[in-house]
């Protein structure tokens, strides 16, 4: 029997989050045919109450969250790819909508936009104010050099084709693989587009996103 071509294989990155990534895998397996946790090489138990709830788990390579989001889409046995970070900052039942554009043939890869949804992450303090800015700049620049009109480039919940995803050869090994596809998508004449969703404060666990530490890497990735 051929797969149906709307088959789903919602994908989890995940490194040390043992504290909810069970909470995660449950609520996003009414949405999808398959859930598989890329995990990087946690210390704690993410391996283990990942499988416990449900998901196959696959070992990421160590290079970071571009590398594992790779790996996931290889090992993928469906034919939409939906990533959702594992934090808990992201709407699981907005997982349809990403879809929808997708079955729909409106596009080959939606991005969740946190500007037309709402943020609880871009308030409160200094470095999230500087992370709403420097992203908003990087989105700014992608729409001018390649004529588009998107709103939030850099949200890791977003739904694509497979098949598009294997064909943009990424490159990417760290958390540039967001924008990276964005551009990536735009040049080679895929259809980028947008639904809105919210995102929440991570709800357990501490972020691995470096603001400081590897932020040239975002605009680096601009020139690739």
């Amino acid at each position: 029997m051929s797969e149906k071509s709307d088959s789903v294989t919602v994908i989890i990155v995940a490194r040390d989050e043992e504290g909810g990534i069970a909470g995660i895998v449950e609520q996003v397996k009414p949405y999808a045919d398959e859930v598989l946790v890329v995990d990087g090489h946690s210390k704690d138990r993410t391996r283990e109450l990942a499988a416990q709830a449900g998901a196959r788990v696959i070992l990421d390579n160590g290079k970071g969250k571009g590398a594992a989001y790779k790996a996931g889409a290889d090992d993928a046995n469906k034919n939409i790819l939906v990533f959702i970070d594992a934090d808990g900052s992201h709407e699981p039942d907005d997982i349809p909508k990403l879809v929808q554009q997708l079955t729909s043939e409106q596009a080959d890869m939606v991005v969740a936009s946190r500007m037309m949804g709402g943020s609880d992450e871009f308030h409160g303090n200094i470095l999230n104010y500087i992370r709403m800015v420097g992203g908003g700049l990087i989105t700014l620049l992608i729409n001018l050099r390649h004529k588009a009109q998107l709103t939030d480039v850099l949200n890791g919940f977003r739904a694509i084709k497979k098949d598009v995803f294997l064909n943009l050869r990424l490159k990417a090994n760290d958390f540039d693989i967001e924008h990276e596809m964005v551009i990536r998508c735009l040049r080679m004449g895929y259809k980028v587009t947008e639904v809105a969703s919210h995102e929440y404060e991570r709800k357990w666990g501490r972020s691995k996103l470096p603001t400081f530490r590897k932020a040239h890497m975002f605009f680096w990735r601009l020139l690739g």
